[in-house]
């Protein structure tokens, strides 16, 4: 759910409950409930204990994607709106998709106690309940994101994890191709290119003739030159009949981390990498 949950190829978002959102239409005055309307009208109500609860651990790990409110953010979507949440009972619905996650759409699985769940489940509900009554009133709409969502994290622990055990520094380099990244990118945008970035280079891996094998980003390729940027962020570059070589996908890095990373994790690592202006 923090920081670091996302797979998008159009416009990836990484974080919790990105798959429950399917957003629907408000439903005109003159027409009859819809039926998340329906459904949610006759949710059951929480205990305010349980609804804290999970407004606490929503905020802390799903809020930067999708609104403190669940009212969906810059990239999030609204799950106050979302069919799925409207037809879940009792968690039947939001527990697997937490639990699971959706590595396709940006969303990496959470590891979430019974007692956390059904805590999330009393913080989303009543949102949309509050949302659906508030909308009849006219006063609907969508939220934004609190920039303080996005810094929570310790950034000595995400400089650890990238150069340790998240294989960052294997194919990244924070005075090569990451220099400036938080210049260039803020806020859910810098979120967005750490989980699934849009432009990434295909990483690659050269093995010369005496055997040694450099590996890091594609920096040229045609059938006479193969050119990589290595973890320094130096170009070098081979005749291809001299060595042989092999270009792997730009994101299957990244999409294997999604089931490896802890909320402190994400979270961590996106205090890191705010600090690379």
């Amino acid at each position: 759910m923090n920081f670091l949950r996302a797979v998008r190829h159009s416009n990836p978002s990484a974080l919790l409950l990105v798959s429950l959102a399917v957003c629907a239409a408000q439903t005109p005055a003159n027409k009859p409930a819809s039926g998340v309307e329906q459904i949610a009208a006759a949710a059951k109500s929480y205990s305010p204990d349980l609804v804290q609860q999970g407004r606490a651990l929503f905020r802390k790990d799903c809020s930067f994607c999708h609104g403190r409110d669940a009212g969906g953010g810059e990239t999030g979507p609204d799950l106050t709106r979302s069919k799925l949440v409207a037809a879940d009972v009792d968690g039947d619905k939001i527990g697997p998709v937490v639990r699971n996650g959706r590595p396709d759409k940006g969303m990496p699985p959470f590891d979430r106690s019974d007692q956390e769940i059904a805590s999330l489940v009393a913080f989303i509900h009543t949102q949309q309940a509050n949302a659906l009554a508030s909308a009849r009133g006219g006063n609907g709409g969508r939220k934004g994101v609190d920039a303080s969502d996005l810094q929570t994290g310790n950034v000595e622990a995400g400089k650890r994890y990238f150069e340790g055990a998240g294989g960052c520094a294997g194919c990244h380099s924070p005075t090569g191709d990451l220099a400036g990244v938080a210049t260039r990118y803020t806020g859910l945008e810098l979120e967005e290119q750490m989980l699934y970035p849009k432009h990434a280079k295909p990483k690659v891996s050269v093995t010369l003739a005496s055997g040694q094998t450099i590996t890091g980003t594609l920096g040229y390729l045609d059938e006479f030159t193969v050119g990589v940027i290595d973890s320094t962020g130096t170009y070098r570059s081979w005749w291809t009949r001299d060595v042989q070589y092999k270009v792997d996908p730009a994101l299957n890095a990244h999409v294997e981390l999604f089931p490896k990373y802890t909320d402190a994790d994400v979270h961590n690592l996106m205090a890191y990498l705010q600090t690379l202006r």
